[in-house]
């Protein structure tokens, strides 16, 4: 069995770089107040010996998980065979690398699934969470309300309990359409098809 060489320390960049491991810790963490020269040479040390900062060291300072949950009430077969889904993912990912940060997906299908997926979101594992594709008296909103993680919805969630702490983001579905076919109708269109996808 091969030894694998021990992880560069952030000792070993100061030392490599000729700076306090206070400054090494600012400039690996984007902080301001280091001179322009002396962040070069850090950074230069960092790539030099390979290190990669310990993501667990640094949660346990910044109280941040660089992670956001989306979870989606559906079964992974629709998920990942559904076109709208593999946008919205394909969107939210985007979004979340651009700021450094991992999309974490949790899939429900089932009553143990949604305990699974509470204890995983109160037990602190991710900073955010975006919730898909609700359905009637889903216990989901409940769950993300009781692990106090900040929450999206996508789509409006069905209760009603006079809530304005609810963020989500919806379209106007039935607005949509009466434009689309007051559109129609306006262009003298009389015959006029709905197409949509899985339902």
């Amino acid at each position: 069995m091969t030894e694998t060489a021990p992880r560069p320390t952030l000792e070993a960049v100061a030392e490599r770089a000729g700076v306090s491991r206070a400054t090494v810790s600012r400039v690996v963490n984007g902080a301001h107040g280091v001179r322009d020269a002396l962040a070069e040479r850090v950074r230069r040390a960092v790539e030099e010996l390979g290190y990669v900062p310990n993501h667990a060291a640094r949660s346990l300072v910044t109280r941040r998980h660089q992670a956001v949950a989306v979870v989606a009430a559906e079964p992974e077969t629709r998920v990942f065979a559904d076109p709208y889904f593999a946008q919205q993912l394909r969107g939210i990912s985007k979004e979340l690398t651009a700021h450094d940060n991992q999309l974490v997906l949790l899939l429900t299908e089932g009553r143990e699934d949604h305990a699974r997926v509470g204890r995983y979101l109160a037990g602190g594992h991710v900073d955010g969470a975006l919730v898909f594709s609700l359905h009637l008296h889903d216990p989901l909103p409940g769950l993300v309300r009781s692990a106090g993680v900040p929450t999206v919805f996508g789509g409006r969630p069905d209760w009603d309990d006079g809530r304005d702490d609810v963020v989500y983001v919806d379209s106007d579905n039935r607005g949509g359409a009466r434009s689309a076919v007051h559109h129609l109708a306006g262009l003298g269109r009389t015959r006029v098809a709905h197409i949509t996808g899985p339902l």
